[in-house]
């Protein structure tokens, strides 16, 4: 008999709006991992086009495991994993923070490093860059966070967040590092006020689950979405279309392209056949969010 560890990783939305780099929100839709120890590494995606099996040292979740084991001066054992993904690469649902998260656990389990959750939420955010997505991976629910300059993060982490989200992903890519190459390097003092104010309102607005109002700041950020905007396709027949068909507010999911509504529950079946038949091109999903964040269900597995 021999061990086995299934651990699964919520994605997540960041920013919503104006809380740039600093808020989260884990989503049900899941990173699922399947890990055994073995002899040899090996790494195998399972997707509809059939199992694939990736290079080791280029895979991020070998990367992130090794990193993980060394810096608990821990030798990371071998071992199999199959790994299913709900999350599209590069949409801006948070598929690198959660693949990260999964490497950490990953590493938790297998060398029994016995991490605290402010160890997972410090490391994840350090890896990450900031603490928006990865903390929401960890934690699940709504996620406000901050990280000093020594990497300590500090996160208020709300759950109940009695809404649901539509998502709408394109089919194109958008990496990170290419949507922030059109933001600006610096804003004056009434912008900056401004901008702030809105973020502030935002999360003000979450925490206390006033959900319209919320959807009326995730609509009013100055940060980041008035240049990224151009990149996106359908940005402002998304956001109009939503909010005829009543969603609270819509915004950018992280970077893009992906984009996000707040919308109350019992209209979520109408709205999201209202928005497939307007933006066929859109991958468009139903969605809430995670209660529990990464979850792990250790296991023994029988030798035939």
């Amino acid at each position: 008999m021999s061990k086995m560890w299934q651990i699964s990783v919520p994605g997540s939305t960041a920013n919503l709006g104006p809380g740039f780099d600093s808020i989260g929100l884990g989503l049900s839709l899941y990173l699922q991992l399947s890990v055994t120890l073995q002899e040899q590494w090996k790494i195998i995606h399972l997707d509809d086009n059939g199992p694939k099996e990736f290079e080791l040292e280029e895979h991020l979740l070998y990367v992130i495991a090794k990193k993980t084991a060394d810096l608990y001066g821990q030798q990371l054992p071998a071992c199999r994993v199959e790994m299913a993904s709900e999350l599209p690469l590069a949409r801006g649902l948070g598929s690198s923070a959660a693949v990260i998260v999964a490497g950490i656990e990953l590493a938790n389990q297998v060398c029994e490093l016995e991490l605290t959750i402010q160890d997972k939420l410090n490391l994840s955010s350090q890896i990450e860059g900031h603490p928006d997505n990865a903390t929401a991976s960890v934690l699940g629910g709504l996620t406000i966070s901050s990280m000093d300059d020594n990497g300590v993060v500090d996160t208020f982490h709300i759950n109940d967040i009695d809404a649901s989200f539509v998502v709408y992903v394109p089919d194109v890519e958008l990496k990170t590092s290419e949507s922030r190459s059109v933001l600006p390097e610096q804003f004056n003092r009434s912008y900056a006020v401004h901008a702030s104010a809105n973020a502030n309102m935002l999360a003000a607005s979450l925490m206390v689950r006033d959900f319209e109002r919320a959807g009326r700041y995730m609509e009013a950020d100055l940060f980041h979405e008035p240049f990224r905007a151009k990149l996106i396709p359908g940005y402002d027949e998304i956001r109009m279309a939503a909010k005829s068909n009543g969603a609270y507010g819509t915004a950018l999911s992280g970077a893009g392209p992906t984009m996000i509504s707040i919308i109350p529950s019992a209209i979520a079946s109408d709205f999201v056949e209202l928005m497939k038949k307007q933006f066929p091109e859109h991958q468009i999903i139903l969605t809430n969010a995670d209660e529990h964040g990464v979850q792990v269900n250790e296991c023994v597995k029988r030798l035939l």
